[in-house]
């Protein structure tokens, strides 16, 4: 039985790149039909390519799409009638130009009581509000660009993880606010910050220099919690990251790689001693491990339970036995019948992968159909279906 606790509500996505669109790509997991409106030219991002060709197919799946030019009559008419059949609203455009519109969120709740809106910004309300964000900028303002990079070098990391986890932290708000609804049959705006997100994400960073007055320094540089916890080349010109945690870890480590008098040196019995000794214990295990083809080397420290992991690109993932297994990558097809494998919600249900739906809807494919069961009249959607029509060249 699929996992679908959001079967049964709609949600109506306005939205563009992947902040927005994340949030509907995870109610549509759950459940929900969502119906994604374009512009009749289309979202933009369904024009990328390169680094952004992965954009509109990974975060659109499992939609539904509706074009509409929501600047004429009959586009304006055809986008209220979805609305009152919606139970979420998913936006991220300017707060100005959604009020221009008569779609800011308080003019939506007043025609709409029961309508959930899931607001995507660059900033909450405060100072900030009307600036204009992107991931890479609120990185760059939070210390987490500072923090990934070396001094003097600050650097963006490498997903556009702020857009993502906002529009997870706007799916959490939606579903709270479905779930008060319930009881209070009231709608509700819910308004996901990426700047926030970011500062969620590096607030371990602001929290000791409140208590302790410790201001760490770029993880490049930081100061570690463990004897080793660093990146090694093997024989065979690999690297693999190994984190030797635990005294149990550190007796494996040390009879692994023959290093027993480390094992046993008086100067190495605590933890502590163990990271105060890195300047010299380090260029030994380098060593070992540089006379070590990284196979055998993965294989004794998974053995001992010791954490480790050969570095990785993301095209590796694709042929990865764990990221194969049944539920790992779900299928998806585009309209022009290419396909694509990548993850759905990283979740298990009573041991069974949590996927949703993963097909990715060609521009506008849905809108006659969509219209009409909203109860557009036929000249709204012939208005509309014409409006779709790309100019003649």
């Amino acid at each position: 039985m699929p996992f679908a606790p959001l079967a049964g509500i709609r949600a109506v996505e306005m939205s563009h790149m992947i902040m927005g669109p994340s949030c509907g790509m995870f109610l549509a997991m759950l459940g929900a039909e969502v119906i994604k409106v374009e512009p009749p030219g289309g979202d933009r991002t369904r024009e990328l390519t390169g680094m952004g060709a992965g954009f509109f197919p990974l975060f659109n799946r499992g939609k539904r799409s509706v074009a509409l030019d929501t600047g004429t009559p009959e586009g304006s008419e055809a986008l209220r009638a979805l609305l009152a059949t919606a139970d979420v609203f998913v936006e991220n455009f300017r707060d100005e130009s959604l009020a221009r519109q008569g779609l800011d969120p308080a003019t939506l709740r007043a025609r709409y009581p029961r309508l959930i809106v899931a607001s995507h910004k660059g900033f909450l309300h405060g100072p900030y509000e009307h600036r204009t964000a992107m991931d890479e900028v609120v990185q760059m303002m939070t210390g987490m660009a500072y923090m990934t990079g070396p001094t003097g070098r600050p650097l963006r990391i490498g997903s556009s993880a702020n857009d993502i986890m906002a529009g997870l932290f706007a799916t959490v708000g939606v579903l709270g606010a479905l779930r008060e609804r319930d009881s209070s049959g009231e709608g509700a705006e819910i308004r996901a910050g990426l700047f926030e997100n970011c500062l969620l994400l590096v607030a371990q960073h602001m929290v000791p220099i409140q208590l302790e007055g410790y201001e760490a320094p770029p993880m490049p540089e930081r100061d570690f919690a463990w004897p080793v916890y660093d990146i090694f080349e093997t024989r065979d010109g690999k690297q693999v990251f190994v984190g030797v945690i635990t005294a149990g870890h550190w007796g494996a480590f040390c009879d692994y790689l023959d290093l027993g008098a480390l094992k046993d040196d008086p100067r190495l019995q605590t933890p502590m001693d163990r990271i105060r000794a890195r300047d010299w214990t380090l260029p030994l295990i380098r060593e070992r491990i540089g006379g070590l083809d990284a196979s055998p080397l993965c294989a004794e420290l998974e053995r001992h339970g010791i954490p480790f992991s050969p570095i990785a690109r993301p095209a590796d993932m694709l042929d990865d036995p764990h990221v194969n297994r049944p539920g790992g990558l779900i299928t998806s097809r585009l309209a022009d019948g290419r396909v694509f494998r990548a993850p759905g919600l990283p979740l298990e249900k009573n041991g069974e992968p949590v996927n949703g739906p993963g097909d990715v809807p060609a521009l506008g494919a849905d809108t006659e159909t969509v219209l009409r069961a909203a109860g557009c009249s036929e000249e709204v959607i012939a208005a509309v279906l014409h409006q779709d029509r790309p100019s003649p060249s």
